[in-house]
């Protein structure tokens, strides 16, 4: 398959993106968009899961949100819930300009914080197709507690600073993305350090901290409330012992959810993007999209 370097504009930036073409003759195609979660970028496993789709005769458009990775943006690592909501719809957009998509044809994908990103989303596109959510951050509150209060009170005390002093000096003070128990960290939990560490690894220009203001964002953001909206087939992929985005929340979504699918897999959050797990997941939302996603 074919995957080249793009961009689009969203708002007065650009956002970079890979686009990946399958083989094969000419022919509308349904498209899949994907972006990652919480602090991260394309670089971070997201190749895996396009060229699988790709391999299976989908077009797919893996995109970073402004102020991160490859895309515009300053000040650098600066989460804006609103941002990065009309990043997914100028992704969307874009999409529909490309020549052999079929514009009827295209689906959501989104990971962890970007898993609630979609199933906002796609309520507000009436020509949005299907929406995969793979362990998909559906309530701040329920992350926030799976945090603990140590960790709880240490963020807070960091985002406070950030809002007061970062606003004024116009330089966010930053907070690690990802810790330990414990930690003052974005997410900060027995599995992060390993798991998140390894998608850390795989890209080049990943930056471990950013502004800690997101920390109330990402608190009072309950993207769940809205998948009783999604009319399309929706398939949840969620991690039984998932400590970062709790599972009980994501199966409340699910169950508001008129057309929705459930998976479910041994581990935690970052076991969704590697090894084993991987596979599962993989096969399993390739089949969903192959089978919803037909002419």
């Amino acid at each position: 398959m074919e995957r080249v370097e793009v961009g689009f504009p969203s708002g007065s930036e650009q956002c970079a993106g890979w686009l990946y073409r399958p083989d094969g003759s000419p022919k509308p195609r349904p498209l899949v968009v994907l972006a990652h979660g919480l602090g991260a970028n394309r670089e971070m496993g997201l190749d895996r899961y396009a060229r699988r789709f790709a391999m299976a005769g989908m077009a797919v458009l893996v995109f970073d949100y402004r102020h991160f990775g490859a895309s515009q943006g300053e000040p650098r690592q600066l989460l804006r819930v609103k941002r990065q909501r009309e990043d997914w719809h100028s992704a969307i957009a874009y999409a529909r300009t490309l020549r052999g998509i079929d514009a009827t044809r295209i689906a959501l994908w989104g990971t962890s914080f970007s898993g609630g990103h979609v199933l906002t989303i796609a309520p507000e596109d009436a020509y949005i197709a299907a929406v995969v959510a793979q362990v998909p951050f559906t309530s701040g509150l329920s992350s926030a507690l799976a945090k603990g209060p140590i960790s709880m009170t240490k963020v807070s005390i960091i985002a406070t600073l950030d809002v007061v002093f970062g606003t004024i000096l116009r330089k966010p003070l930053g907070i690690r993305i990802g810790g330990r128990k414990r930690s003052a960290a974005m997410m900060s939990a027995r599995e992060v350090p390993e798991g998140f560490g390894r998608l850390a690894e795989e890209s080049e220009t990943y930056k471990p901290k950013m502004a800690a203001r997101a920390a109330f964002s990402a608190l009072f953001y309950s993207p769940g409330r809205k998948a009783k909206r999604v009319k399309v087939p929706v398939l949840y992929c969620l991690c039984d012992d998932d400590t970062v985005t709790p599972i009980k929340p994501a199966l409340r979504a699910a169950e508001q959810t008129k057309h929705a699918i459930v998976k479910r897999y041994p581990g935690g959050h970052f076991d969704a993007y590697f090894d084993d797990t991987f596979e599962q997941v993989v096969y399993d939302q390739t089949d969903f999209l192959v089978s919803v996603l037909r002419p």
